[in-house]
């Protein structure tokens, strides 16, 4: 074998243990929290982004092996941005061989009006476009919105929240919408950006750029989207325990009285491990570098029931 090829059969090889693990980890995140069950219709957000293509992407492969039917459908919201190439979705949709529906709003235009110069417009932004998405849901009949957030930015929404709105908040994989009337589902909730960009690159996504907040550099999530990274490159478990530590939570040992009942609290007389210690014996287990979302994740958000096996077999084909 030349060394021509040799890096060939690399590249494939890696490609495809990429693939696999993608394909994997959404399976896994999938059945963690039911997101998907047998008669859904799921309407699969398409902004035109990495995220969402791969998002796309991995539910069709997923469509095809899992034990339970569902249908897709995907949703494109038409902003009326300047410059935006409206063919690139309809074509990549009719070529891939997935219903689709695009929804064409001008909320752009009332972003730009409405948000000064300089100002951040995410939040009208989104807010604009969720109310469009359930509208949509409703006509289309679907039972669940999959949106395409990934590990990162679960982990950067938890830290604005934490540094700047003094809360223990983040994005969660599963959660009805706050109209009461939608199942808002994060397939990508264990996958890292990094394997989204390498997979975006492998699979040739036609990827439209965001001319409203995609231009944005200095939001405060690029800023701890940055730290995230540091910290990254410093020792991967460190993110990865952050991540785990999101489904590990001892509302006994944080401050909130309304998850806990510190008010009437009260001594027992009985032994209990989780009580005072004065302080956790700082011994930590010394994970691998490279952890994934099996290993992070705790079992105690896992439905133990028999459709997850089954579900779970699928990420091994």
């Amino acid at each position: 074998m030349t060394i021509d090829s040799a890096l060939k059969e690399k590249l494939r090889q890696d490609n495809n243990k990429l693939s696999k693990r993608i394909i994997r980890e959404t399976a896994t995140a999938i059945t963690d929290y039911n997101m998907i069950e047998d008669g859904d219709k799921v309407m699969v957000c398409l902004s035109g982004g990495k995220d969402s293509y791969a998002m796309l992407d991995v539910l069709m492969t997923l469509k095809t092996r899992a034990p339970i039917h569902f249908d897709l459908i995907a949703v494109n919201l038409d902003q009326k941005q300047p410059g935006f190439p409206e063919e690139v979705l309809p074509t990549y949709l009719t070529q891939v061989g997935v219903p689709f529906h695009i929804e064409n709003k001008d909320t752009y235009s009332i972003v730009k009006r409405l948000v000064p110069e300089g100002k951040t417009t995410c939040s009208l932004c989104s807010r604009l476009r969720r109310g469009i998405l359930y509208r949509v849901a409703d006509e289309l009949g679907c039972t669940k919105i999959a949106l395409g957030h990934h590990r990162d930015d679960i982990l950067a929404t938890f830290f604005l929240n934490l540094f700047y709105a003094a809360k223990l908040k983040t994005m969660p994989p599963k959660l009805v919408s706050d109209d009461g009337k939608h199942t808002v589902i994060r397939p990508l909730a264990y996958v890292t950006e990094k394997d989204l960009i390498a997979y975006a690159e492998l699979k040739k996504f036609p990827i439209i750029p965001c001319n409203l907040c995609g231009s944005q550099e200095n939001l405060k999530r690029k800023e701890v989207a940055n730290m995230l990274r540091a910290w990254e490159k410093e020792s991967p478990k460190k993110v990865w325990n952050i991540f785990k530590s999101l489904a590990a939570v001892a509302p006994s040992h944080l401050m909130d009285k309304n998850l806990f009942d510190f008010i009437n609290l009260r001594p027992t007389g009985i032994a209990d491990e989780n009580g005072d210690k004065a302080f956790d014996e700082e011994t930590f287990p010394d994970h691998r570098d490279e952890d994934s979302p099996e290993d992070m994740v705790t079992s105690s958000t896992t439905p133990p029931d028999t459709t997850r096996q089954k579900i779970i077999s699928i990420q091994k084909l």
